[in-house]
């Protein structure tokens, strides 16, 4: 007998777990956005070496290290879409690398070097991973078919929960860094991501746990027609590595 459900319980009413998704998805967001808004402000007038004297970075190179973060936050989702699809799993994907995310962000908070920030946002990168490909998905595998009306008023909720966290996250943590320094600004992050992997550990007895699909998911999604509509959808994807290019200016040049 499976120690989960692997298949939605017909109901007309909400899913139990939703509401700890969209909590997860609030703090995690809050996490995100808040270091992120921070990056170019703290490599360039924060950031010390080993002896902790000033070892800031020029623009130039901190706009560098800003877009080749984002850059692999956008690929690691395609591995970690995988893990997921093929072995662990959307619940145990994103457990597991909410973990490293966790450690990537108190790893910014202790150690404000470059050494310190490459290992963090190395981790954070990993740790996006299981987040940004499962996270949505594991939303719609709540429901049924007896359900799915309520199905857009629960993204509804999911997408105001992350511009919630995103926007306070934004508002608070440039203050957190001028006020105390990198320590909390990157700490307080940490804590609301701790605070997502917690409630979302809270919610797995409420989740449905669709069984990862193995070596069958492969052979169909890799099958003729499985690579025909992948080629299709690249069309899309090009437009929105060139909208996201442009958008993620906004934290560095613009």
């Amino acid at each position: 007998m499976p120690k989960y459900l692997e298949a939605p319980v017909p109901t007309k009413g909400w899913p139990s777990g939703i509401p700890y998704i969209i909590g997860n998805e609030a703090a995690e967001r809050f996490s995100f956005y808040g270091m992120k808004s921070i990056l170019i402000i703290f490599m360039t007038a924060h950031m010390v070496n080993h002896a902790g004297q000033p070892d800031y970075m020029t623009d130039e190179d901190a706009k560098y290290w800003f877009h080749m973060f984002n850059a692999a936050v956008y690929f690691t989702p395609l591995l970690g879409g995988l893990l997921s699809d093929i072995f662990l799993g959307k619940y145990k994907t994103i457990i597991l690398l909410s973990i490293v995310y966790c450690l990537g962000h108190f790893m910014l908070a202790i150690d404000e070097t470059r050494f310190g920030l490459g290992i963090g946002l190395a981790l954070i990168a990993v740790g996006a991973g299981g987040i940004k490909p499962c996270v949505s998905a594991h939303v719609g595998d709540q429901f049924s078919k007896s359900n799915q009306t309520l199905l857009e008023k629960a993204f509804s909720w999911f997408y105001f929960s992350i511009n919630l966290g995103a926007a306070i996250s934004t508002l608070l943590t440039p203050i957190l860094l001028d006020k105390f320094g990198p320590w909390l600004a990157f700490g307080v992050p940490g804590v609301l991501m701790v605070m997502a992997t917690v409630l979302f550990w809270m919610g797995r007895n409420k989740f449905v746990h669709i069984p990862p699909g193995g070596k069958k998911w492969v052979q169909e999604t890799f099958s003729k027609e499985g690579i025909t509509i992948l080629l299709k959808l690249s069309i899309i994807y090009c437009f929105v590595a060139m909208f996201w290019a442009l958008f993620d200016q906004t934290g560095s040049a613009w």
